[in-house]
């Protein structure tokens, strides 16, 4: 997230995961990526978002668990400090009270009022969303898809990621690596090329991995060099596809609006 956070976290970045699987993040680290520098302040905004919970007849303290953490202050003495644990729906509540003039704030609530929602959304919702909503929504339905590709990709025995990635990009993208592409796009170094594409063009990505996913499975594959084969085949028939559709992802540098290229990190 480098146009809104200074030290490049995104809102996926500072998720935390507990012993029992499920997410959650830090109101500290949640305050640092929305740009308010008095924690102060901050609390402020938190103390709005229970209210809002409140008036909603939901649990406060499911959502906003009160959390003492160990602080060093620069003569390394040790102070105890004030923290939160919040869940995404807490975080959600947070964007919708911050200061709405802050354009991290705008791209918070977006983010977050699309990841509340139901996994699943029906045809008829997802036509409603604006383009930044399905940007949103595809995004965070390529990085899940991504994980279980990942998983099932090291079962077949790969190892090197990055070449197995690439095999994918390659046949969808006549050829390009994933530099190659972020190149094309006019993208900083180290900015994901999957944070920088529409909604069309996430489906088309998303439509890969599943479908190599399921290859994989499909054909026990059990080797690098054939899972890389197969994925760079699945980008094949899935860019033949698109190409007959009308589109042509790999011609110019589409969908790389400059708000977007904020949300989101890694694979």
């Amino acid at each position: 997230m480098k146009e809104i956070d200074k030290n490049n976290k995104s809102f996926e970045d500072i998720k935390h995961i507990d012993e029992n699987g499920i997410e959650f993040w830090f109101a500290r680290e949640l305050q640092i990526v929305l740009n308010y520098k008095e924690w102060r302040k901050f609390e402020n905004v938190i103390s709005k978002a229970k209210e809002s919970c409140k008036n909603s007849d939901i649990n406060i303290f499911e959502h906003f668990v009160d959390v003492d953490k160990l602080s060093k202050r620069a003569n390394n003495a040790e102070v105890i400090i004030r923290d939160y644990r919040l869940t995404r729906y807490a975080c959600y509540l947070i964007a919708q009270n911050g200061d709405s003039r802050k354009k991290v704030i705008a791209l918070a609530q977006t983010y977050f009022a699309v990841q509340t929602r139901k996994q699943e959304i029906t045809e008829k919702e997802y036509s409603m969303l604006t383009e930044d909503e399905k940007r949103f929504y595809q995004r965070d339905l390529t990085r899940k898809g991504n994980y279980s590709l990942n998983k099932t990709a090291k079962n077949a025995g790969v190892k090197n990621f990055d070449k197995f990635h690439n095999s994918g990009y390659k046949g969808l993208y006549n050829g390009e690596t994933a530099d190659d592409i972020a190149r094309r796009k006019g993208l900083r170094y180290r900015e994901d090329i999957l944070d920088n594409m529409g909604s069309d063009e996430l489906i088309a990505n998303l439509f890969r991995i599943s479908q190599t996913e399921q290859r994989l499975k499909r054909d026990k594959i059990d080797t690098e060099k054939e899972a890389c084969n197969t994925h760079k085949k699945i980008g094949k028939i899935v860019r033949k596809a698109i190409k007959e559709a009308g589109r042509n992802y790999a011609r110019k540098p589409t969908y790389a609006t400059k708000e977007f290229k904020t949300i989101g990190k890694g694979k």
